[in-house]
């Protein structure tokens, strides 16, 4: 079997006069992440993650923030071009191992809403995306609440 990993992260800072977005789904808070999309450091390193593991560049690579296309977009649609790419090349995704890394807010109420909804952009199961929240203990920009990072491990296989 052909099996391949990809590594994908992320990071954007808070920003005022924006919606936080991460795993696809809107998230209550008083500021945004500042981006050329909408931002969603979840979905951008699974995207590098996916991409990665099929030997496809990077995000930037196939969707540039230099590109007015790409100006505000719903990262669940770069993600699902993400998915058809990676299966165009031949592969599916095995699972997604993901940590998302911010002080605040507090994320775990909204895991099984991200898990839903990038399970359906990718279409496969729940259970092969696993979503876990945590802080940086107060160190560094995501400590100092500046902003969000996203880590995603993922496997992918040869159909």
């Amino acid at each position: 079997m052909n099996i391949r990993v990809g590594f994908g992260y992320d990071v954007h800072c808070f920003a005022a006069d924006r919606e936080l977005w991460l795993g696809g789904i809107k998230i209550e808070h008083s500021l945004g992440l500042l981006g050329h999309s909408d931002a969603d450091v979840l979905i951008h390193a699974l995207c590098d993650a996916m991409l990665g593991a099929a030997n496809l560049r990077d995000i930037g690579y196939h969707f540039p923030d230099s590109s007015t296309d790409y100006k505000n977009i719903d990262s669940k649609i770069l993600l699902l071009e993400t998915t058809l790419l990676i299966r165009n090349k031949g592969y599916e995704v095995g699972n997604a191992d993901c940590t998302i890394c911010a002080e605040e807010p507090k994320l775990n109420p909204d895991i099984p809403a991200m898990q839903s909804c990038l399970s359906g952009v990718m279409g496969i199961e729940e259970d092969l995306i696993s979503i876990k929240a945590t802080t940086s203990e107060k160190m560094g920009f995501v400590g100092r609440k500046e902003g969000i990072a996203a880590y995603v491990t993922v496997l992918i296989y040869k159909v």
